[in-house]
């Protein structure tokens, strides 16, 4: 018996040409329960991104060259500002140069395999490469899935932030 190699990871900007694709991703189940459910809403925050007006830094993750998620990292400086102060005010208890994370998977089948995992330890890893040391990322704390993944990636609770980040668990990437 010979081990399978994994299918290879890579990261590529989200343009203009993938929003169709991310689109059809958004309209499904496992992504409006975590994502607003106005796909159009959320279509609009990410051509925000890919024409610059957001500093959000986009990306498909991509497994042997096929479009497989979605993967953004944005700055909690940039988010200090409303409507985010309101609804996250946790974010003025980060460093200013602090990043967050959020990723989706797209095709449903994909789920619970092991990839957000995967995929979140081959992205920090970049974040880290470029000098990043404060990571986040703040699921539902009723996404038990997202939770597991995350945790299995390095992702540890803020303790000092617990029942101070409303509906969210606000976790911080642990190096090893």
């Amino acid at each position: 018996m010979t081990p399978t190699t994994p299918p290879a990871l890579s990261f590529s900007p989200v343009t203009a040409a993938d929003l169709p694709l991310i689109a059809g991703w958004m309209d499904q189940p496992h992504w409006r329960e975590w994502w607003s459910s106005d796909v159009e809403t959320e279509l609009g925050y990410l051509r925000d991104i890919v024409e610059g007006r957001d500093s959000t830094r986009a990306f498909l993750f991509r497994l042997d060259g096929q479009p497989t998620g979605y993967i953004q990292v944005w700055r909690i400086a940039d988010a200090r500002v409303e409507p985010w102060l309101s609804d996250a005010p946790w974010v003025m208890d980060l460093p200013d140069d602090a990043v967050g994370v959020d990723l989706s998977i797209g095709p449903p089948d994909l789920l619970s395999r092991g990839l957000g995992s995967r995929v979140l330890r081959a992205f920090v890893a970049l974040l880290r490469s470029e000098g990043h040391d404060t990571i986040i990322i703040d699921p539902d704390e009723t996404n038990l899935r997202a939770i597991r993944a995350y945790w299995k990636a390095g992702f540890r609770p803020i303790a000092a932030l617990a029942g101070r980040t409303g509906d969210c668990l606000l976790m911080r990437h642990e190096e090893p």
